[in-house]
């Protein structure tokens, strides 16, 4: 166990308690509401509620248990790290791997692989394990930022939350889109058809993604695509809300789109690129993903189908 004593400054006087002994801990709100009412928490020496108003000059006591081992198995699941660092790993995690354990999916999972490569995670919430902060849908491959303690996992979500990350994935889409590059603001809800789906929906979650154009090829557009907001699916609805939905998805893609080009064997979705803050010093940390083996092989495809139409005349490279 640790114990941490904070003076509380003239300026933060009036404040909660739980709001003011989480900023200064690095805990998450919620596990400093915890451990108030585990009576650990206390105010010039005496236990507190979580909403009692702060006097300027007291002195706050935080005293944060040794994190209890997490009731999993690790699991020996090949991992690449991109980043690594006494605060976080970045990981480029492969389409078809789950992020979380969850019921249908007890084992065989990200958290599995990361505790299997290093059990020596701080505490996140009280327990030891791998802090993840953000995800990739399960057929989605590339970057994956994982807190390693709960000051690290702190400074994450407060990047996430003031829109501070720059998350930047690569798409191939169906069609020709038409502008080089694009905004896309249109909420995103549940879609009232299907519970397993998400729809642009006016009483949505606000969602904002940005697009460029990296290349165009016979039937299909390569893009790069900014995640401003995270929501659930964002990038699948957004592009198919816009009548160019991502090559094999099998959720939001019929027809052409589902199947996508000769060759795919997954969704062409790729987080490729993280730009964040060090949660240590500030300092700037990019990570790059190249496109994964399976996914260039179709893209070397759709070249030489072009570079075939290029030597056709116009009438019959229109028939093609």
């Amino acid at each position: 166990m640790r114990t941490l004593e904070v003076a509380v400054p003239p300026g933060s006087a009036g404040e909660r308690l739980d709001r003011f002994a989480a900023d200064r801990t690095g805990l998450s709100r919620s596990y400093v509401q915890k451990l108030i009412a585990e009576g650990r928490v206390a105010l010039d020496g005496a236990p507190a509620k979580a909403n009692t108003p702060l006097p300027g000059g007291g002195v706050v006591r935080v005293e944060i248990p040794d994190p209890t081992p997490l009731e999993l198995e690790p699991e020996e699941i090949p991992l690449a790290v991109v980043y690594e660092d006494a605060d976080l790993l970045i990981v480029d995690k492969p389409s078809g791997l789950v992020v979380h354990p969850a019921p249908g999916h007890a084992g065989g999972t990200l958290v599995n692989a990361l505790l299997a490569r290093d059990t020596r995670y701080g505490g996140i919430a009280g327990v030891q394990r791998p802090g993840i902060v953000h995800r990739l849908d399960r057929d989605t491959s590339g970057l994956l930022m994982v807190a390693k303690d709960d000051r690290a996992q702190a400074s994450l979500m407060a990047q996430l939350k003031a829109r501070r990350v720059k998350k930047t994935y690569i798409a191939l889409v169906e069609g020709a889109v038409e502008a080089p590059a694009g905004r896309i603001e249109a909420p995103i809800g549940r879609d009232p058809r299907n519970r397993l789906k998400r729809a642009v929906t006016s009483d949505g979650q606000p969602a904002t993604t940005g697009y460029r154009v990296r290349e165009r090829l016979p039937g299909w557009t390569l893009l790069d695509v900014d995640l401003v907001t995270g929501r659930t699916h964002q990038i699948r609805v957004h592009m198919a809300a816009l009548g160019h939905p991502v090559a094999g998805d099998p959720l939001y893609g019929t027809g052409t789109a589902r199947r996508g080009p000769d060759g795919l064997r997954r969704l062409f979705l790729h987080a490729w690129r993280l730009e964040l803050q060090s949660p240590a010093d500030g300092h700037l940390i990019r990570a790059d993903a190249p496109l994964p083996p399976e996914l260039e092989a179709v893209l070397d495809g759709l070249r030489v189908r072009a570079a075939a139409l290029d030597g056709l005349p116009p009438t019959d490279r229109a028939r093609r």
